[in-house]
């Protein structure tokens, strides 16, 4: 494997929508955690298109990325693939369950990474705990739990209904899972800003999630297009030692 192959294979496997940031500690497994009801409005069933440009180590890295995402009144699903030059199908993800009074109710979460396994996070609403195949931990199910996956839309639905809320510095609460444990994300609200993609400008919401100051996860900052369905325009991901990730929409195809 060449050493810019190993690159791409290290970094572009986390990449945006998915979510999949470095986990800080988890809260205690089947500890109590946050719930937060809120009204929320899913957006139209889509196939979004992203252009992935990463800097690591010093090197331009480029890839692309298919979102689906798929909705009714009573169930949803996202699966994600993301392609990297050299190396082809690099990461999976999907993330389906039901719609209830939270929005989005998982059900499973998978990902597949080059070269791995897959790793399956089961929302059990029988037993209301999710499981991990990647570890022994357990959470309890108290409504609004969301996947790696899914986070991204579940905020895009409540930012769709709640808009005059969404001010900067206003911050909004969420408990996600994902592969092997699960902990609490906040975003933050920066405000609007003119996002530049293959569809032209477009005014964009920016939110940003920080982990605590103790914590060596990515940063990440994502921006929702309210003339676009508030689908998100783009997502950019930020190690601590400046290296960073970013994905914009190429195109978007309205599935329903």
């Amino acid at each position: 494997m060449t050493f810019l192959s190993y690159r791409l294979k290290t970094t572009l496997v986390a990449l945006p929508l998915a979510a999949l940031i470095a986990s800080a500690p988890a809260l205690a497994a089947d500890g109590p955690h946050p719930v937060d009801k809120r009204p929320f409005n899913l957006p139209p069933s889509a196939e979004l298109h992203y252009a992935i440009t990463a800097k690591q180590s010093g090197l331009d890295l480029k890839g692309e990325g298919l979102v689906k995402w798929t909705q009714s009144k009573t169930a949803y699903s996202v699966n994600t693939e993301t392609r990297a030059m050299l190396l082809g199908k690099i990461l999976e993800t999907s993330s389906e369950g039901s719609i209830d009074a939270y929005g989005l109710a998982p059900s499973r979460f998978v990902e597949k990474r080059l070269r791995r396994e897959p790793t399956t996070t089961t929302f059990n609403r029988e037993q209301n705990k999710i499981t991990f195949t990647e570890s022994a931990d357990s959470f309890p199910l108290q409504g609004g739990e969301q996947d790696r996956t899914g986070i991204t839309w579940q905020f895009v639905a409540i930012a769709r209904a709640n808009a005059a809320k969404m001010k900067p510095g206003s911050e909004w609460n969420f408990f996600v899972a994902g592969p092997r444990d699960a902990e609490q994300w906040t975003f933050k609200v920066v405000g609007r800003e003119k996002i530049k993609t293959a569809q032209g400008e477009t005014e964009a919401l920016h939110l940003f999630r920080n982990p605590p100051p103790d914590d060596q996860a990515q940063k990440l900052d994502i921006w929702l297009a309210p003339k676009m369905e508030w689908y998100p325009v783009r997502l950019k991901f930020t190690d601590p030692n400046g290296d960073y990730i970013e994905q914009v929409l190429d195109s978007v195809k309205k599935t329903n």
